[in-house]
């Protein structure tokens, strides 16, 4: 047994007998952030002024919302499916590079799901697999780190969606699992700086893909499940402090979805806020139109909130159509699962892509047995030898 329960029973009674404590602290913490939004719902102008002083003197690496057009309280309700649509959902999984197996590789495996609306044409599915090997494990100098790896399964993830997006006529919802917003890149790719090759750092892969997605009319959008950020209480944070003082945290704690599952609806969605980041930035500065944008959606039921953050850029943001078309497939998406809401086609582009372990091992025994059909040597670290005994 390599837990020792006796060890952690007292800490995970501590736990319990802090929690209430806790809890009553964020309960005063989190009525004092929805006054703050009733207070300043219509103070859309002041806001972005204040956010922009904010970043110009005092903290320029702020994480935070800015208002668009929408009033800070705004819900809307659930508007009617499109007539006809096509929704493309994708999502990626791997195997991340171990130098200590037999054999060292890594797989990016991508699964899409496309699905009609307004159509009685079934559900098609495509898988693609990408072994990454020998010159490729070393292309930037160093074998690539777990990270490398994810962001260039969200890089695989947006090729594929662009590539098929490509081939279909009418009006396309595009949806990805998690942020739009790059993440894992490196602070001279936030800041614009780096030139790496686009399968190493991805940054600019990454956006060469949204730029064939919206020069195909494509609504872009990533679906975050259960979102922790804090994007608009920290606008609030800053709509409360004087500039000098923005970096202070009163509200630390508190969470967007505390505000927005007050008094959202079921069905319902908020005010559309544009993201201020650093990396943000770096898509404005390729284009106007890919501003990183964000509503909260709630896809529960009555008595039941689930609140959602649904990710897009400001060409989709700024269109009311493409807004409200994303908004009812999303809904509509969320209730074909009942009571534990997530978008369907989401769930199966998962499943599709799954790579399960018996599968991993087949995978390896396979690239094994070639290489020792060629005479290369191939043998475990002792490391690992030991680990499997």
């Amino acid at each position: 047994m390599s837990l020792d329960f006796q060890q952690v029973r007292q800490q995970v009674r501590q736990l319990g007998e802090s929690a209430p404590q806790r809890e009553s602290r964020l309960q005063v913490l989190r009525q004092q952030a929805r006054r703050l939004l009733e207070t300043h719902a219509h103070d859309l102008d002041s806001l972005r002024q204040k956010v922009q002083d904010v970043v110009r003197g005092y903290d320029p690496s702020i994480r935070c919302a800015m208002p668009t057009i929408e009033p800070l309280t705004t819900h809307y309700p659930l508007p009617p499916l499109p007539a006809q649509l096509v929704l493309l959902a994708a999502d990626g999984s791997q195997i991340f590079l171990d130098r200590h197996a037999a054999v060292e590789y890594f797989l990016i495996n991508i699964g899409t799901l496309q699905m009609s609306y307004g159509e009685t044409q079934p559900p098609s599915i495509t898988v693609k697999s990408d072994l990454y090997y020998g010159d490729d494990l070393n292309v930037s100098g160093a074998y690539p780190s777990e990270e490398k790896v994810s962001l260039l399964r969200d890089l695989r993830e947006r090729q594929k969606l662009a590539d098929l997006v490509e081939q279909i006529p009418g009006d396309v919802i595009t949806l990805t699992d998690g942020r739009l917003e790059l993440w894992g890149a490196s602070p001279q790719e936030a800041a614009g700086e780096a030139n790496q090759p686009p399968e190493v750092g991805g940054l600019e892969a990454f956006l060469a893909a949204l730029e064939r997605l919206q020069a195909s009319g494509a609504t872009a959008a990533g679906y975050v499940d259960k979102p922790s950020e804090d994007y608009v209480v920290r606008l609030l944070e800053v709509a409360s402090l004087p500039v000098e003082q923005a970096k202070q945290r009163p509200l630390s704690g508190v969470r967007d979805t505390d505000l927005f599952r007050s008094f959202l609806a079921p069905g319902e969605r908020s005010a559309v806020f544009e993201v201020q980041t650093r990396f943000a930035n770096i898509y404005r500065r390729r284009n106007a139109s890919f501003a990183p944008h964000f509503f909260y959606l709630n896809v529960g039921r009555p008595g039941h909130p689930w609140l959602a953050r649904v990710d897009m850029l400001a060409w989709v943001a700024s269109d009311s159509q493409r807004l409200d078309g994303l908004h009812a497939v999303l809904v509509h998406q969320c209730g074909m699962l009942g009571t534990r809401p997530y978008p369907y086609a989401l769930h199966r582009a998962h499943e599709i892509a799954r790579v399960t372990p018996d599968e991993k091992d087949q995978l390896e025994m396979m690239i094994a047995n070639e290489l020792r059909k060629h005479g290369i040597l191939v043998e475990e670290s002792n490391k690992q030898f030991l680990k499997n005994l």
